[in-house]
């Protein structure tokens, strides 16, 4: 049996949070402490086969600076299917519900996407974004080039301008 949940970090049992993690660091050679942490404190989306946890997908809170405004953003993070249960529809059901808390919740979203995903992203309406990026650090804000291309938006109550500057919030690891 195929089940669809979405819960807040906090409502996540041991097990279930041990699961997802296991299967972010299984999945991803590039998974990092910074990477794990960045997808807690917000809804998770979980997709498990016979009580298994197959797929995961979690949104939080940022703040993103456009056009002289901070936009409260609901950020995707830690998108995965299990290998082998891939091309089943999870990633879109996963994406889905996310999709529905980033309308009713937030201005905006936003995501970073890995190249073998843009497509994917594309086709459920995520908009890569033209215009350059950088992040707010402890040292003011600094560019940040080597993002350019990999990020995405879905709006929100607002529509931004692809073209002009995003700024992302500071935090430990990646920055976007």
């Amino acid at each position: 049996m195929v089940e669809l949940v979405t819960i807040h970090t906090s409502a996540l049992d041991h097990a279930t949070r041990h699961a997802v993690r296991g299967l972010l660091f299984e999945e991803f050679d590039d998974m990092t402490e910074e990477d794990w942490e960045h997808g807690l404190g917000g809804v998770h989306a979980l997709v498990r086969e016979d009580g298994v946890v197959v797929g995961h997908a979690s949104v939080v809170q940022r703040r993103l600076l456009h056009a002289g405004r901070a936009l409260r953003t609901g950020y995707v993070e830690n998108v995965v299917v299990r290998a082998d249960r891939r091309g089943r529809g999870h990633g879109a059901a996963l994406m889905e519900a996310l999709e529905a808390v980033v309308r009713g919740g937030y201005e905006l979203g936003a995501l970073c996407a890995a190249d073998d995903a843009a497509a994917f992203y594309a086709a459920r309406g995520w908009q890569p974004w033209r215009g350059p990026l950088g992040a707010l650090t402890p040292r003011g804000p600094v560019p940040t080039p080597d993002d350019e291309g990999e990020v995405s938006v879905l709006p929100g109550t607002t529509a931004p301008d692809l073209d002009g500057r995003l700024m992302c919030d500071w935090r430990d690891g990646d920055l976007w």
